[in-house]
Formats: structure tokens, C-alpha cells, sequence
């Protein structure tokens, strides 16, 4: 029996054809490339929310006030938020320092050695299947325009992209999401300082809006990359409610010391 797909609909047959037209594909060729920071936003609201609602069950479990919590909650969200995207625009630009060196280290190579790099791409391509005059006019080609000989250098023998994300923009999106997505757990402790409000059960509130939060990045991810949302959603939720889990099993551990 066939399961039901819950993944995004197929391309069709009209579409990818449409698509391959050889007008389509210069232009598809010719645009810059376009980085994904889908990366850095789920990473930035599952580790919002994880931490954030790990501050709020750790404080619960040890049975501190409503103060204690969105005082905490808030330092994780500004200082871990912080560190996070800090962290991932340092990342980010070292990846992109590290291709710029190895582009240089190939230009010396290829400056003092040309044989030997040449040989480097026809043991490259013969890899690939080609071989006699094909893999030497490959050869040719490639080793006549010294940027392309370098790309290729790149991309073949050290397996590094031609280009990476934007350290600024991933910093900013790994930001974004880590404060949007992770002051949820923290909003039923807001609704009485703010509203005058009181719930009945403020941490289990934040419990239920943690674990929607959860599944809802999951099934957020799954869109773009073409997976079932149902099993990106409770994989996300099982992760991030075990971390919670272990978090407030620590503030009840150490409960008493706070008291």
C-alpha cells in the first residue's frame, strides 16, 4: 500500500522542459549565484527556541519566580543570540579567507609548476572518463585561460565553491530568527507584567507554544527542500524537546541550591 506524499509537488514535465530551452539556460547561467540562508535560519530559531525555553524549564524546575525567568530569558536571547550570529559570521568569513589562500597557493603553482598542474587537470578529467585527443583538447581549454584553469583547481582537486553566503547577511538572518522564533517560549510570562493577565499555568503555555514552535520550523524547512513536512516537523520537535526536557530535569536537580 502507498503512503500518502506530503512533500512539495513535483516539477512538471512542461516546466523542466520550459526551463531547458537554451535562452533559459544562458540566462540561468549567466545570473550571479544565489545563496540559500535556510541554514542559517533554522539553526538561528532552533537554537533560539531550544535555549531560551532550556533558561525558562531550568528556572521552573527550580521553582524561581516569573522575574527570574524573563530576566534570564531575555539575557539568553540578547547574549546567545548574539554569540550565535558572531560566531557564524566568523565562520562564514574564514571559509571565504580559506578559499581566497588556496586560490592563491594554486596562481604560485601554477606560476612555477605549469606541467605539473596541467597534468593535475588531465588526471582530473581522464577521472571522468575522458581519454586520447578528447581529454587533451579538455586540457587545452582549460589550461589556455589562466582564471579557468584556477576555478577548475578549485573545484576538482581541492572540492572548495567559487564563492560563499554573505558573512553579514548570515550573521543577520541566524540573529533574526534566534530572537523572533526563541522569545516564544517566553511570551506566557509576559502576558501578566504586560497585560495585567494572569494564566493559570504560564510554564505549561509555554510548554505547548515551544513544541508548535518546534514543528512548525521543521515543516517550515521541509518546503525548501522537498521533504515531507510531517517527518521534518517531528524530527525538529523530538530534538529540540529533548533538550528542553534535559534542562529542566537540571533545574529540579539543583532546585534546592537555589532555595
Amino acid at each position: 500500500m502507498s503512503t500518502p506524499n506530503h512533500s512539495k509537488p513535483q516539477t512538471s514535465k512542461a516546466e523542466l522542459k520550459a526551463a531547458h530551452t537554451p535562452e533559459r539556460i544562458r540566462l540561468r547561467l549567466e545570473a550571479p549565484m544565489a545563496h540559500s540562508y535556510l541554514r542559517d535560519f533554522v539553526y538561528g530559531a532552533i537554537d533560539g527556541t531550544v535555549t531560551t525555553f532550556a533558561v525558562v524549564s531550568g528556572v521552573a524546575g527550580a521553582g524561581l519566580s516569573v522575574g527570574v525567568i524573563i530576566i534570564l530569558g531575555f539575557a539568553n536571547l540578547v547574549g546567545d543570540g548574539f554569540s550565535m550570529a558572531a560566531s557564524n559570521y566568523l565562520g562564514t568569513k574564514a571559509e571565504e579567507e580559506l578559499r581566497r589562500k588556496a586560490r592563491r597557493m594554486e596562481e604560485e603553482h601554477i606560476r612555477k609548476y605549469p606541467e605539473g598542474e596541467r597534468e593535475e587537470i588531465r588526471q582530473i578529467f581522464a577521472g571522468k572518463g575522458f581519454e586520447g585527443e578528447q581529454l587533451e583538447h579538455v586540457v587545452e581549454v582549460i589550461t589556455a585561460d589562466h582564471k579557468r584553469w584556477v576555478d577548475t583547481m578549485l573545484v576538482e582537486e581541492l572540492g572548495l565553491p567559487l564563492t560563499s553566503p554573505s558573512a553579514i547577511r548570515a550573521a543577520g538572518v541566524t540573529m533574526l530568527a534566534f530572537v523572533l522564533v526563541g522569545i516564544i517560549p517566553l511570551l506566557p510570562f509576559l502576558v501578566h507584567p504586560l497585560f495585567g493577565v494572569t494564566l493559570g499555568s504560564p510554564y505549561a503555555s509555554s510548554a505547548v507554544m515551544t513544541g508548535v514552535a518546534f514543528f512548525l520550523v521543521g515543516a517550515a524547512k521541509s518546503w525548501f527542500i522537498n521533504e515531507s513536512w510531517i517527518r521534518a516537523g517531528i524530527e525538529t520537535f523530538v530534538v529540540g524537546s529533548a533538550a528542553a526536557g534535559l534542562a529542566y530535569l537540571v533545574g529540579l536537580a539543583f532546585g534546592g541550591i537555589a532555595g
